[in-house]
């Protein structure tokens, strides 16, 4: 298989069939040891967390299928840590949009003056940001986008209508096992001109409390696939 990229979480793979093939790795988002999934280096390397991960994709996105909601997701490996998925051409250099359902992480960083953490964002507040480690991730808006020439306002709200849709079901799922989605980052890109969820739904994509803490990625993983 050639590949195609290395990621801080998973590498990816061209596949003969023309699909792509995600491999995932043990690499978390965080810095000085400590999870972060707003961050945008590695900060540590958590063993298992890599497959954990992608079981937790796996069940996310059956859910969202049988919701109706059309995404990359083709099949996976849970031996081998691999997901097949549909090609799908990302945003400019890429693209990460972030839904928050309450105040924190970032947003208190920025906002604080004006918004106390933990409060709650009533619908949700979609922001995007480019994939772009030396510039911090910049936020950029619609207009940004469109100006840039990365996508059109329309495909824009296509995709801030999908990924609130989508982050309310996966709060929804969260909350039948007692557990509260402050904030949640997924990655979308355009397969035949059509917009799509890519990447995955995982523990170290999303901040979740419990009882008002927050739950640590390994620990959440272990609390979404309990039965």
């Amino acid at each position: 298989m050639k590949k195609l990229y290395t990621g801080k979480t998973k590498d990816v793979f061209q596949l003969e069939n023309g699909n792509v093939l995600l491999k995932f790795k043990d690499d978390c988002t965080g810095k000085d040891g400590v999870f972060d999934p707003g961050e945008n280096t590695v900060g540590l390397t958590i063993a298992g967390i890599g497959r954990a991960n992608l079981e937790t994709s796996i069940l996310f996105f059956e859910v969202l299928k049988k919701a109706g909601i059309k995404t990359h997701y083709i099949s996976a490996n849970l031996e081998d840590a691999t997901m097949e998925v549909l090609p799908a051409k990302v945003f400019g250099k890429g693209l990460e949009v972030i839904c928050r359902l309450k105040a924190t992480g970032s947003f208190i960083r920025r906002y604080g003056d004006y918004i106390a953490d933990g409060t709650e964002l009533p619908g949700g507040y979609v922001e995007a940001t480019f994939k772009n480690d030396e510039k911090g991730d910049p936020l950029v808006t619609s207009e940004g986008l469109e100006a840039l020439g990365v996508m059109s306002r329309d495909m824009f709200e296509d995709m801030k209508q999908q990924t609130l849709k989508i982050t309310h079901i996966v709060a929804a799922e969260l909350a039948k096992k007692g557990l509260d989605l402050y904030d949640i980052k997924f990655e979308f890109g355009y397969n035949n001109d059509e917009v799509i969820l890519i990447d995955e739904i995982a523990s170290g994509n999303m901040r979740v409390y419990k009882n008002g803490k927050i739950v640590e990625p390994m620990e959440l993983t272990k609390l979404i696939l309990a039965k």
